[in-house]
């Protein structure tokens, strides 16, 4: 497994640290995502949140980006940046994703809001994106394969009639952000990379209501579905080990 780094039960503990933070984080963010907040409102919980857990923010400044938060309301897939005049309304759908270090290790999860009163449709959208990363993260058992993990997630939504997003995938985590492997949202199954005791993976599906095609807006980061149709997002920091996944980015072990 060329480039990907295994870590140890120690190094694990230290990972699920900084996703503790992540997890923190994103509690407070959901807690404040109302009718009549801007996602620019959301940033700043996030900031302050961030320095009282004393842990530094993964996104700010990576390749340029512009703050610690990603909020992506709608249509937009990932990368929305928080603004002030993007204020949230009944019915809308946000995907905060966030990430952080602490003690020299990262942290990356993302999930997607309901804000007020959502339509049947979004609802179920939301959902199915959510149980298609539940079901990747079955598949993160030793001697799998990691196209199992990007069948899993493809085989469920698909039959649901929604479309993975094809142009951005998960990753390896640890000292950096994005490490080795590159972790895709489709398959095939039975291929790719042995998954071993020791693989951290952020597994982050993206999911379309129409079809898969994403284009970048002017800012050089929004991604938004081409066919203006919803997208929802999740995103769990996972970790292989003899005991089946350990999902490091969620407040309860499981």
């Amino acid at each position: 497994m060329k480039g990907i780094e295994l870590k140890t039960a120690a190094q694990i503990a230290k990972l699920r640290e900084a996703n503790l933070v992540v997890a923190d984080v994103l509690d407070a963010i959901a807690a404040a995502a109302t009718v009549g907040t801007s996602t620019w409102d959301l940033e700043i919980v996030a900031r302050r949140r961030l320095k009282e857990l004393a842990a530094e923010p993964a996104f700010l400044g990576y390749r340029g980006y512009p703050a610690v938060l990603c909020a992506s309301v709608n249509n937009v897939i990932v990368h929305g940046i928080p603004r002030r005049d993007v204020v949230l309304k009944d019915g809308d759908i946000l995907s905060v994703d966030f990430g952080a270090f602490k003690n020299g290790w990262c942290g990356d999860s993302a999930r997607t809001l309901l804000i007020g009163r959502v339509s049947e449709k979004a609802a179920a959208l939301v959902e199915a994106t959510r149980i298609s990363l539940e079901r990747a993260i079955e598949q993160c058992v030793p001697g799998n394969r990691l196209g199992d993990v990007g069948w899993a997630v493809q085989s469920y939504v698909e039959k649901r009639g929604y479309s993975v997003v094809e142009q951005f995938s998960g990753h390896g985590i640890g000292r950096h952000m994005h490490e080795p492997p590159q972790v895709m949202n489709y398959g095939p199954p039975g291929r790719g990379p042995r998954l071993s005791v020791g693989m951290v993976l952020a597994i982050e599906p993206m999911v379309n209501e129409g079809g898969p095609e994403a284009v970048i807006e002017d800012d050089g980061w929004t991604a938004v579905t081409k066919d203006g149709s919803l997208s929802a997002h999740f995103e769990h920091s996972v970790a292989v080990t003899d005991n089946g996944p350990l999902v490091l980015s969620r407040a309860s072990h499981g």
